[in-house]
C-alpha cells in the first residue's frame, strides 16, 4: 500500500510542503492519546462564547507549539484563538487555518471528531478559500484517518499500528447520493430552508447528523448528498466559520467534484472580513447544491 510520504513524493508539492503535511498528520497520535485525560469542561470560553473542554485547549496549545518549533509556519489562525498567531522566525512562508478539534463535545460520548486544516503558501490566512494550496483533516473514529488534497485529487489514508499512514482510498469523487443533514432548530429555520428540507425528504433523502461537522462531511464525501448549517433565527449570517470549517472542507469537497455554497454563491469566493467570519453552509454533491441554489432564487 502507498504511504503518505510516497504519495506526496509523487505530487508537485515542494519539499517543505510535504514536510509540513507529514508533521501535521503525525499530531493525530498525541491528540488522540490526550482524549482520556482531557474530557472535562473547563471554566473558559473560546472567542465565540462557547464553553471549551480541556481537550480543545490542549489540542490548540499542542499544535501551536508544533508549528512554532517546525519553522515551517509563518502565520496560524485557530478557532480557539482571538488573533492570528505569527511566527517571525519561520524559514517557510506557509499560513495555516485550523480547527484543532471539531465536534469536541462528542469525545465524552465516544463519537467521531476531527482536526481541520487549511494551508496557504503565501504567508497570509485572510484569503479566499479558492487560494488554498492544500486542505486536510484527521478524523478520530474507529480508525484514525487522514483525508488530503494538494489539488491533485482527494485521497484517504489510515493510520496503522506502526504510526504510518497508508492510502486506503484514491481519487475520491462525490456521488449524487441521498443523505442530508441540517443544523439549527427546525423552529428557527428560514422559510426557504424549511421548504428545501421538505423537498429533500419528499425525494427520499435520509437524515444523517452527528453534531461533528467534519465527521458528517466525511460520510457525505463517500456517500453523497447535502450537509447544511443554514442561516437561522438569531444567526442570520450563519453559525459555522469561514476560515476554519467552510473553506478547508469546501476546498476538499470541490476537489472531489462537489460544491459548497452559502445558498446563493460559492463560499470559496468569499473574502473573509474578520477572523470569526461566519457563513451559512450547504456542502456536498454538485447536483443537489445546484438544485438548492435554483430553489433559493
Amino acid at each position: 500500500m502507498t504511504t503518505l510520504r510516497e504519495y506526496l513524493d509523487s505530487t508537485r508539492c515542494e519539499e517543505t510542503l510535504k514536510d509540513l503535511i507529514e508533521l501535521i498528520a503525525k499530531q493525530a497520535e498525541p491528540i488522540r492519546k490526550a482524549f482520556i485525560t482531557n474530557q472535562e469542561y473547563i471554566d473558559a470560553k473560546n472567542i465565540y462564547g462557547e464553553t471549551q473542554i480541556a481537550l480543545d485547549k490542549w489540542s490548540d496549545d499542542h499544535l501551536m507549539k508544533v508549528f512554532k518549533e517546525s519553522g515551517l509556519v509563518k502565520k496560524a489562525a485557530s478557532e480557539e484563538q482571538p488573533d492570528v498567531i505569527e511566527f517571525p522566525d519561520a524559514k517557510a512562508d506557509y499560513a495555516i487555518t485550523i480547527d484543532p478539534l471539531d465536534g469536541s463535545s462528542l469525545v465524552q460520548v465516544n463519537l467521531a471528531v476531527g482536526t481541520i486544516v487549511g494551508l496557504f503558501d503565501n504567508g497570509e490566512v485572510m484569503q479566499e478559500g479558492k487560494n488554498l494550496r492544500a486542505a486536510m483533516y484527521m478524523l478520530y473514529g474507529p480508525m484514525t484517518t487522514l483525508t488530503l488534497t494538494v489539488k491533485e485529487g482527494v485521497h484517504i489514508f489510515a493510520l496503522n499500528e506502526d504510526g504510518e499512514y497508508l492510502m486506503i482510498k484514491k481519487d475520491i469523487r462525490i456521488p449524487e447520493g441521498k443523505l442530508y443533514a441540517s443544523g439549527a432548530l427546525k423552529k428557527d429555520w428560514t422559510p426557504r430552508h424549511a421548504e428545501f428540507i421538505n423537498y429533500l425528504e419528499n425525494e427520499g433523502y435520509k437524515l444523517r447528523y452527528s453534531g461533528s461537522f467534519v465527521a458528517d462531511v466525511h460520510q457525505f464525501i463517500k456517500y453523497g448528498g447535502i450537509f447544511s448549517y443554514p442561516a437561522f433565527k438569531g444567526h442570520e449570517n450563519g453559525k459555522l466559520r469561514l476560515l476554519f470549517e467552510a473553506n478547508p472542507l469546501g476546498f476538499m469537497v470541490t476537489q472531489a467534484g462537489g460544491r459548497i455554497s452559502d445558498g446563493e454563491k460559492d463560499i470559496l469566493s468569499i473574502m473573509p472580513e474578520k477572523i470569526d467570519h461566519r457563513v451559512p453552509i450547504y456542502i456536498g454533491s454538485k447536483g443537489i447544491i445546484e438544485k438548492m441554489e435554483e430553489m433559493f432564487k
